[in-house]
């Protein structure tokens, strides 16, 4: 974990995410601040410790209003909060996914597709691992196909910025070839 200079923390990831790794005051002590530790308040909305900006579409599926291309990836950046945890360099690199530094390039936030809070399926065609849970605000259904996740290809089927994304069902697809965007 990093400390809200971006310095690392003493204190190790475990197992449990806990409310307060992410809902917590902007200053906190425990990360080194001066403030109290807790959601006691915090500039950033959702009483997040450190700043993070949703995406938003007018319509599910439609274009998006609020993008950050080619991010700042430092400790003020708009996904300073999953920075905390995760290499976003790493992320970028692709290491987990083919597509990530292309999505993030774009603009997209983390919760397009991934959910925080880690909770279960919301679907039988979405089932939560990965933290994969689309946020059915900001992407939609790909025609009369719902929104699900194919991990055995690591691809989706949905729309979102206006594309339909299809997933590619054959095994052993390339990386490049795992994302099929068809015409909206």
């Amino acid at each position: 974990m990093l400390n809200l200079d971006g310095t690392n923390s003493t204190r190790t990831i475990g197992s449990r995410v806990l409310c307060t790794d992410c809902h917590n005051s902007e200053d906190n002590r425990e990360f080194g601040g001066i403030g109290p530790n807790g959601p006691h308040g915090s500039r950033f909305s959702h009483i997040l410790e450190r700043r993070y900006e949703f995406s938003q579409a007018a319509t599910p599926g439609g274009l998006l209003s609020n993008l950050y291309p080619s991010p700042d990836l430092s400790i003020n950046g708009p996904y300073a909060m999953c920075s905390k945890c995760h290499d976003l360099t790493q992320i970028l690199a692709n290491t987990s996914f083919s597509d990530h530094a292309r999505h993030i390039n774009d603009g997209f936030s983390c919760s397009t597709c991934h959910v925080a809070h880690g909770m279960g399926a919301q679907n039988g065609s979405v089932s939560g691992e990965r933290m994969l849970n689309f946020d059915v605000n900001v992407v939609g259904p790909n025609g009369p196909a719902p929104i699900s996740y194919n991990q055995a290809t690591n691809s989706c089927t949905l729309t979102c910025h206006g594309h339909a994304h299809t997933s590619i069902a054959a095994p052993g697809a390339s990386p490049a070839g795992r994302l099929k965007r068809t015409a909206p």
